[in-house]
């Protein structure tokens, strides 16, 4: 039985959020190995073992193994776990770190749970800067999984950036509801934008957005982040085409199944639809803060409009 300081942590997926996140193993001292489609000699100079084999990646984690997917939410989550579990060993833990839907999770936990492994949907926030230096975890699944990964994660966390959140799907079903909150907020922030600059007076946007980062009450990690772009990006120049996976939509349909009014993230969900027939500032205020919290891209994007279409398996 492997001791919780020699826990390792194999990460399946090395993108933007599983490279950020096995350099931040390298750090901290966490023995770490990834997998990935393609070769990484730039993770490897850095201290990330890295290997493309299933088995090899298998063989390399101690007992109970530990794994963190870090992958598309949809199918690709189905066909990993396909490779995964013919391989591991009851008490081995799987957590999926991705916007899977939480319906789909809880379908996952009990299929896993039949070979005595534990499934953990692990909402995982904070985006390129909370992989790389310290992020926020919610965490659903059995107690006694989480229980094996809780040191660990806690030293991935920033300080009370760990919660578990209960029941199998939990913590998908907190980060989503997280992600819908983030979607309001950057409309907002992105109206305001639209005022400022359709106003009578000619203002210093980046002065503005640096002065609310003190002592307003708006300051914050989003209105941080368009201060910081505002002195990098040229505003105009940005296109004013907003991409997204889609999981926003899931909580829409979530809603009006239960009846419950959520006016503002439904509109805010409409409002990226309007982005992508319509140039205005508020759509290219909210493009520079995801792209400076996940480097999501500016205008089209075909990989992320098919994720959209295929990243929930469960039909509402």
């Amino acid at each position: 039985m492997t001791r919780e300081a020699d826990r390792q942590l194999g990460i399946v997926g090395l993108g933007k959020m599983g490279a950020n996140l096995a350099l931040q193993c390298v750090d901290k001292g966490i023995p770490v190995i990834g997998t990935a489609l393609h070769k990484k000699p730039e993770l490897e100079k850095q201290g990330v073992e890295t290997t493309g084999d299933y088995d090899e990646f298998t063989a390399a984690l101690r007992s109970p193994r530990v794994v963190y997917l870090s992958l598309p939410a949809g199918s690709t989550i189905d066909n990993v776990l396909g490779k995964l579990l013919p391989r591991f060993s009851q008490g081995d833990v799987i957590m999926d770190g991705g916007n899977s839907f939480f319906r789909d999770s809880m379908r996952r936990e009990k299929e896993v749970a039949q070979n005595g492994i534990y499934y953990l949907d692990t909402g995982t926030s904070g985006g390129l800067d909370g992989a790389r230096n310290g992020a926020c975890f919610m965490v659903g699944g059995p107690e006694e999984g989480v229980k094996i990964v809780e040191p660990l994660l806690k030293k991935l966390a920033v300080p009370g950036g760990f919660v578990y959140t209960g029941a199998p799907g939990s913590g998908h079903f907190v980060k989503l509801v997280h992600n819908g909150i983030e979607f309001g907020m950057l409309q907002a922030i992105g109206e305001g934008m639209s005022l400022l600059t359709g106003g009578d007076f000619k203002l210093d946007l980046a002065a503005v957005f640096e002065n609310w980062r003190h002592g307003s009450i708006v300051r914050g990690l989003l209105v941080d982040l368009m201060a910081e772009g505002l002195k990098k990006d040229t505003f105009e120049d940005i296109q004013p085409y907003i991409e997204d996976t889609g999981e926003v939509n899931w909580l829409v349909m979530e809603a009006v199944k239960k009846e419950i009014p959520i006016p503002v993230i439904s509109q805010s969900v409409m409002e990226l639809f309007a982005s992508r027939g319509a140039g205005k500032d508020t759509y290219r205020a909210i493009a520079l803060m995801r792209h400076g919290f996940g480097g999501h891209p500016f205008g089209p994007d075909e990989y992320i409009q098919n994720e959209r279409k295929t990243s929930r398996i469960f039909k509402l």
